[in-house]
């Protein structure tokens, strides 16, 4: 897990010295930095997960000198894929970040099938003068560019390209359908004009100022190969062996790994499934005559609020009085929320999702304090197994999939209102339910929880890893029929199944929580002049523009009179007030 950043065409060297110093935070234990001439520079910020030796460092050169590689992210995979290339390639590094390389000079961009993991990456090649980058199946990792007269600029965080030079101007487009529609942009867009993202399962080609981007994964195509007519206890048992494997490989590294849980059902069939793979690792090593701690279990880490409305701690307590994973908690509070909003505002580089995200975002920094750096979480079990309510609902807010407050379109200026494009997501199955469920992978629900997630690991150098989004387990489950889903009007019904080997009752059919906090009451009470501070600040600016003063400041009144039934579009004020302090008129 690492940042990433490159020039390619006319640029001064200093750009990639403030691009690396931009992002330092993505790799605090070293930074390398790779030049061929006046063609391409390289660099790289490293956090040390596998083979933490200095060999590893990167830009990583193959043994001939020719090409070199910078890689954020994990192949799992990695052991395996060595094996496999052990009489090709002469290894000198216990590395993923080798075996990545080596892989490619060996496959070339068919590589990206082998790969199990989470990446983003390019490699130079100072013979031919070309660059390849490639990003991984869903986009856990992110990869950012920018086209400015020759030159070409690529880096793991939006800041890093504004730092090398190329103007934040905002992309009014994706912030009118923002506001409108509750839209955080298509797969290749930002929030910022002349800023793309390389596309989850796409590679790029770079030479002679040609460049050439190509989809490598067809997730349409997977899943019409995944085995058919399976049983019912065929397909649970197949399940639940690829998600063992998946469990497994996500626990490779030479750091600590620990676990954020939730009182959900998925966050706790994942503990209680690591639980049993570690008990399993200890019996080995004791029969190994290996000296071990046989009472050792992993870290969990969750959040609360101290508002029993929101709070899922009495449903995390009961997990944990179960597997006597030692557990820290870690309380959120109102009076912070102001001061991380904009220090997160100046990470994300783009508007999140709210008060749950700083939430969220104080695991990791506990986490970092205690030494784990890299942690587990349950995150894309929902959209693999149908598991919301919406699947089996047909309205406006479900077709479209966004949020689930009312959009306050009238908020906007009428010139600014029609800069917004309504999203209009592809639907490549049949069936209803499965577009909605290749619509949140896709486009909606994965790419913003992703991009949250990554962003707030990396402000404090620890690593997300999510067993639940190995590529075999979404398009295995994606492929079952709707009623191993679906039965009796019960949700993820295969998962609950497997869950009742190892949890209680409560825990396996408690109803679906949506990860909350009490947003929607702080922000009118608690947070109230914080609010009404960044209203007026957007009401003073340039951005004022983009909005019908009077129907805002009626909307907020309205919001502090008691209509708070969703407080999404007072945090899309807040977003944009925060914002607006990052960007230099």
């Amino acid at each position: 897990m690492c940042g990433i950043a490159g020039l390619i065409g006319d640029f001064d060297a200093y750009q990639l010295d403030a691009m690396l110093l931009s992002q330092h935070h993505r790799g605090p234990d070293a930074t390398g930095k790779y030049s061929d001439g006046n063609f391409a520079a390289l660099g790289h910020n490293r956090l040390a997960i596998i083979d933490l030796s200095s060999q590893s460092n990167q830009p990583f050169l193959d043994t001939s000198g020719r090409y070199v590689l910078v890689f954020n992210g994990e192949i799992y995979n990695y052991i395996e894929l060595k094996a496999e290339l052990e009489g090709l390639y002469s290894f000198k590094t216990n590395s993923d970040t080798e075996v990545l390389l080596a892989a490619f000079l060996i496959y070339g961009h068919q590589c990206l099938q082998k790969l199990n993991g989470m990446f983003s990456f390019a490699i130079w090649d100072n013979q031919d003068k070309k660059l390849f980058a490639a990003r991984d199946r869903f986009g856990v990792k992110p990869f950012f560019y920018s086209v400015k007269n020759s030159s070409f600029y690529f880096s793991s965080e939006i800041k890093a390209i504004h730092a090398a030079g190329i103007s934040k101007i905002p992309n009014e487009k994706v912030w009118a359908s923002y506001f409108a529609y509750g839209s955080y942009g298509n797969p290749d867009e930002t929030f910022w004009e002349k800023i793309l993202q390389l596309p989850g399962g796409h590679f790029l080609q770079l030479q002679n100022q040609q460049l050439i981007l190509k989809k490598w994964y067809f997730f349409e195509e997977e899943v019409a190969k995944q085995p058919k007519n399976l049983t019912y206890e065929q397909a649970k048992d197949h399940y639940l062996v690829l998600l063992k494997d998946s469990i497994q490989l996500r626990f490779r590294a030479d750091v600590p790994v620990g676990f954020n849980i939730s009182g959900g059902l998925d966050s706790s069939v994942l503990l209680a499934l690591v639980n049993e793979q570690e008990k399993n690792k200890i019996n080995n090593n004791v029969n190994d005559n290996r000296n071990v701690n046989v009472d050792a279990k992993i870290n969990a880490y969750t959040f609360y609020t101290n508002n029993p409305d929101y709070d899922e701690l009495p449903w995390v307590e009961m997990m944990i009085a179960k597997t006597k994973n030692p557990l820290t908690k870690v309380l959120l509070e109102a009076d912070v929320v102001p001061d991380f909003a904009e220090k997160m505002a100046a990470q994300q580089d783009e508007p999140y999702g709210g008060i749950p995200t700083l939430a969220y975002a104080q695991l990791f920094e506990q986490a970092r304090k205690d030494n784990v750096l890299v942690l587990l979480d349950g995150q894309g079990m929902d959209e693999q197994w149908a598991g919301y309510d919406y699947y089996t609902q047909e309205n406006n807010a479900t077709i479209q999939g966004v949020m689930d407050s009312p959009f306050k379109r009238n908020m906007l200026s009428d010139i600014f209102l029609a800069k917004a494009e309504k999203p209009v997501y592809p639907k490549p199955f049949v069936d209803a339910i499965l577009n909605k469920q290749y619509r949140d992978l896709f486009y909606t629900k994965i790419p913003r929880a992703l991009r949250f997630n990554d962003r707030i690991s990396m402000l404090f150098s620890t690593e997300l890893r999510e067993p639940f989004l190995d590529y075999r387990l979404v398009e295995f489950a994606f492929s079952l029929p709707l009623d191993f889903k679906i039965k009796n009007g019960i949700t993820k019904f295969v998962l609950r199944e497997i869950a009742s080997e190892y949890l209680a009752d409560d825990l396996i059919f408690a109803p679906k929580r949506p990860l909350q906090t009490p947003q929607r009451e702080w922000l009118a009470d608690d947070l109230k002049k914080w609010v009404v501070d960044c209203f007026l600040t957007i009401e003073k600016s340039k951005y004022g523009l983009w909005f019908d003063k009077r129907e805002l400041e009626k909307e907020l009144l309205l919001y502090f009179e008691g209509t708070i039934q969703s407080s999404f579009h007072i945090w899309q004020c807040i977003s944009l007030c925060e914002m607006m302090q990052t960007v230099n008129d």
